[in-house]
């Protein structure tokens, strides 16, 4: 495994970079259950839509590689069981649901084969989906490193690079492609609260990049856009609407919201994957709730008073009618996104 390799395969095994320990240790588990792959992305070792979605897969072939069975078709229950644990880890991230989903479809196609060919089709399954959002995201970065202005000041939030995806990035593609084709780029990085993914793993990434950056408090957006500081926004997304609303981490909403009043533009870099048209706006996006510890805590110290509780949204919904554009594998979307992303998944 690379350095910021958020996922691998390896030996039958599936093995996470634990990044709730980022930036102070590096450590790398192996995982040989998919009960233990399914809390590996509960609990946020692994974590970012794409990323989720390629560990998912490898759960699904860890099922296939080790599952007792004489025959492929006898492997399906267990598959099928495996299916419903890993999807009940996260519920915001449709990622997860298309790759189990596929992995799923392409193991009952494949039933007929040898079991020790079975096996081998689920790995190279897998890894294909792997590989597929690696390209996907290198081909994010070209499509949207033309709308990064010439003054290069970029503001995002969370973290959407190597660590979310197979590797390079959603939201960071962009940047990181103009920074190798020696444009002048500067990302000002927002912490992200609660979790500090900003703090932690985009400013780790970046400087481990030598990309230039500015860390920022969120709630110090707002002053840097009225200073004339930023250019842009660029955003992941852990689902996408069939109208274009966006569900992003926590705070994403507000950034848009701060755009629109200054006018900045604002964009949202994420797979064809992510986009689910089952869903036709963002209030039918479930939104995860997660522990008021990571809100009243910090790396494992109180910071709010004994016995006060804290509501922990992960994740908002950012209207389509604020957002610019939708960077994806295979272009610019641009509204009315109704219209253009339902052609864009017939294409």
């Amino acid at each position: 495994m690379t350095q910021l390799q958020s996922v691998a395969w390896a030996d039958g095994a599936v093995l996470v970079l634990d990044q709730r320990l980022l930036p102070q240790q590096e450590v790398v588990n192996r995982y040989t259950t998919v009960a233990d792959v399914a809390e590996s992305i509960r609990s946020m070792q692994v974590r970012g839509a794409p990323a989720i979605g390629c560990t998912a897969a490898y759960g699904m072939a860890l099922v296939a590689t080790h599952a007792s069975a004489q025959q492929s078709h006898e492997l399906l229950p267990a598959l099928a069981a495996a299916r419903t644990q890993l999807d009940a880890s996260r519920p915001t991230a449709v990622n997860l649901f298309w790759a189990t989903r596929r992995m799923y479809e392409y193991a009952v196609a494949q039933q007929h084969l040898p079991i020790a060919e079975f096996r081998v089709s689920m790995q190279r399954e897998a890894q294909a989906i792997f590989d597929e959002d690696l390209a996907m995201c290198q081909a994010i970065g070209r499509h949207g490193e033309p709308l990064i202005p010439a003054r290069g000041r970029v503001l995002t939030h969370c973290n959407a690079g190597g660590l979310a995806t197979a590797g390079y990035g959603t939201a960071l593609g962009p940047i990181y492609r103009a920074h190798e084709t020696g444009r002048a780029v500067h990302v000002y990085v927002d912490e992200t609260r609660p979790y500090l993914q900003g703090a932690r793993l985009t400013a780790f990434e970046l400087q481990r990049a030598g990309v230039p950056l500015t860390l920022i408090t969120d709630n110090m957006a707002a002053y840097f856009m009225g200073q004339g500081l930023i250019d842009c926004i660029i955003v992941g997304a852990d689902r996408i609407a069939a109208n274009g609303d966006v569900a992003n981490k926590i705070g994403t909403y507000g950034l848009a919201v701060l755009a629109h009043a200054h006018g900045i533009p604002m964009y949202v870099a994420a797979p064809t994957s992510t986009i689910d048209m089952r869903i036709s706006d963002g209030r039918m996006i479930p939104i995860e709730e997660r522990s008021s510890d990571e809100v009243t805590m910090i790396g494992g110290r109180r910071i709010a008073p004994e016995g006060v509780t804290a509501a922990h949204p992960a994740f908002d919904v950012t209207p389509a009618r604020l957002i610019n554009g939708i960077i994806c594998e295979r272009g610019v979307i641009l509204p009315p996104y109704t219209t253009a992303l339902a052609d864009l998944m017939q294409k």
